[in-house]
């Protein structure tokens, strides 16, 4: 466009001239003049066109050298892509390989476990080993000390039977002489009989005589067993102390008995006199019973039982408070029951001396201990909260086997008596009133 327009102008330039020469001169000024700048202009574009081709052909070398990196840098990323899944196939074959590592260091560690395990397992064994071999050696010689018994034995079984036969030859002897003595009394009865027809009131005589006999026998068998084996302290009056009874059904036993607290014919049943014996049994030890005459004891709920339902009892409970002052309460009809309907308490009629009625808690209940719950309490067994074993009806604070200090005690109508001694004793009613 440039070129164009100096063109045009050139032209323009020289039409005026020609047409004009006299101003020739000064066309040639004013051509100069508009010309010169551009010129110049042409020039500078010029230089400028020339450059720029310059950078052209710059640029399109540096394209294609961009090109050529380009494509390079693309060969490069395609390596590269092709490394890096190497890489990635090399990483999981790798953790592959520290998965498949920890694995034989599992079954390796395992492996060492179950063999620390067999070797306890055989040191134990090797123990046991040396145990058996401990026990057989002393099993040998026990063997060898039964095989000498068994030698012994059999030489005293000879013995024995050597002595079996003498006395079956001195068994045949005595049936011999028992034989011929048979003979004789048949004999004398014989001779007897005769007396007998002869004489009718002799035979009438000795009829009264045998009769009189077997009375007095019997009379003296009685009073003999009576004796020996009595079934209440009765018997003994006056002479307290340990005496033995003879109870249906349990058979010989001993027991305390008591004539200075009240009278002659008591049977102590239970007695708190130091704290010396735990009360806190189980049921079976209740049935027993256990402690020494000496200090505190239970005579037993089944020894109870028995001596009770033979005939008609009363309870007479001896107390002493914490300050020595005594205190007495009886009861007209005392028995237990037996185990199966779990001793049962039954008492009778109240009569006190200057002391309530205490025991009215406890009336009809079965007995309890801690471990057999018979009482009535919702919240527990009483026997386990007061730990001694009695006929609980809801825990009530009245009951003489308690521990001693603030359990053991007496429930007065206004107030509670604590006690430091207790005795509980039974006595035949009926007998005392003949």
């Amino acid at each position: 466009m440039v070129l164009q327009i100096f063109l045009v102008a050139t032209t323009t330039g020289y039409e005026t001239c020609e047409s004009d020469r006299k101003m020739e001169e000064q066309c040639r000024l004013h051509n100069y003049k508009t010309v010169k700048p551009l010129l110049d202009y042409f020039r500078q574009v010029r230089n400028e066109i020339e450059q720029s081709e310059t950078k052209e052909k710059l640029i399109s070398e540096l394209n294609s050298d961009l090109m050529e990196k380009y494509h390079e840098i693309v060969r490069i990323h395609e390596t590269f892509i092709k490394e890096a899944a190497l890489l990635n196939e090399y990483k999981n074959k790798v953790i592959k390989g520290e998965n498949d590592l920890q694995l034989c260091q599992n079954k390796v560690d395992k492996s060492e476990s179950e063999i620390n395990s067999l070797k306890e397992q055989l040191t134990d064994k090797s123990t046991n080993l040396e145990n058996c071999q401990v026990q057989l050696k002393s099993v040998n010689s026990k063997l060898i000390e039964k095989d000498e018994n068994i030698k012994r034995f059999s030489e005293n079984i000879k013995n024995k039977t050597e002595h079996q036969k003498a006395l079956e030859l001195e068994l045949k002897k005595s049936k011999s002489i028992i034989i011929k003595h048979e003979k004789d009394i048949q004999l004398c009865r014989s001779e007897n009989n005769k007396l007998n027809r002869t004489s009718e009131n002799i035979r009438e005589e000795q009829k009264k005589i045998q009769l009189k006999l077997k009375e007095c026998e019997t009379k003296l068998d009685q009073s003999h067993l009576d004796k020996l084996t009595p079934t209440t302290c009765i018997p003994f009056g006056n002479n307290p102390g340990v005496h033995q009874l003879n109870v249906s059904g349990i058979g010989l036993f001993k027991v305390l008995c008591d004539s200075q607290l009240a009278g002659p014919g008591w049977i102590v049943i239970q007695q708190r006199v130091g704290g010396n014996e735990n009360f806190n049994r189980d049921w079976a030890t209740y049935r027993r019973g256990f402690g020494s005459f000496e200090g505190d004891f239970f005579l037993g709920l089944e020894k109870i039982h028995r001596i009770t339902s033979l005939q008609r009892f009363e309870l007479y409970i001896h107390l002493v408070d914490l300050h020595g002052s005594t205190y007495n309460a009886r009861y007209d009809d005392f028995k237990i029951s037996d185990e199966d309907n779990g001793y049962a308490l039954s008492l009778g009629k109240f009569d006190g001396a200057f002391i309530a009625n205490g025991m009215r808690y406890y009336k009809n209940m079965k007995f309890t201990t801690f471990d057999h719950d018979n009482d009535k309490n919702d919240d527990g067994n009483c026997a386990a909260w007061f730990k001694s074993g009695w006929w609980y009806n809801a825990c009530s604070p009245c009951h003489l086997n308690a521990p001693y200090a603030s359990y053991l005690r007496w429930l007065d109508t206004d107030k509670i008596f604590l006690l430091k001694e207790v005795k509980m004793l039974i006595r035949p009613r009926e007998e005392m009133k003949k």
